[in-house]
């Protein structure tokens, strides 16, 4: 069985991992046409890297219970960087054009981007309302004791 502050530390790291996606997924929009980074070349898209820690409470780790369901949460362990060739458009204009005229663009699909925005952002809202929830049955359950 779940207590309140178990419910609630659940929901608020899906909302901590979720506003990283949703920054990270900004940052790859905003640099959709980025050519020149410092760490040279074109930007390169960004994805978040997702685990799952056990919740562990002292008493379970002092009797190492292990026939009940463990309850998880999530965590954002780092941020990865696409590793893949950047996306070439023929430019000869362009101030980072190659002597054959190609620029490398990042390989970023806004649409796609776009989708995993909207994604995020419902889950975030999702993760919100599972806590508005859980405050307000916490609230008519201090009732009931009056």
């Amino acid at each position: 069985m779940m207590d309140f502050a178990t419910a609630m530390h659940i929901a608020s790291t899906g909302l901590s991992a979720q506003r990283v996606r949703m920054n990270v997924l900004s940052s790859n929009l905003a640099n959709v046409e980025t050519t020149r980074t410092p760490e040279g070349g074109p930007y390169r898209r960004r994805d978040p890297v997702y685990v799952t820690v056990p919740m562990m409470y002292e008493f379970d780790r002092l009797l190492n219970d292990e026939l009940g369901d463990q309850i998880h949460t999530v965590r954002v362990q780092g941020i990865q960087q696409e590793q893949g060739p950047p996306r070439r458009v023929y430019d000869p204009e362009h101030p980072d054009a190659d002597v054959d005229g190609y620029v490398a663009m990042p390989d970023i699909n806004v649409v796609e981007e776009m989708v995993n925005m909207i994604t995020a952002s419902r889950t975030y809202e999702a993760n919100v309302t599972a806590m508005q929830t859980l405050k307000s049955m916490a609230a008519r359950a201090l009732m009931i004791g009056q």
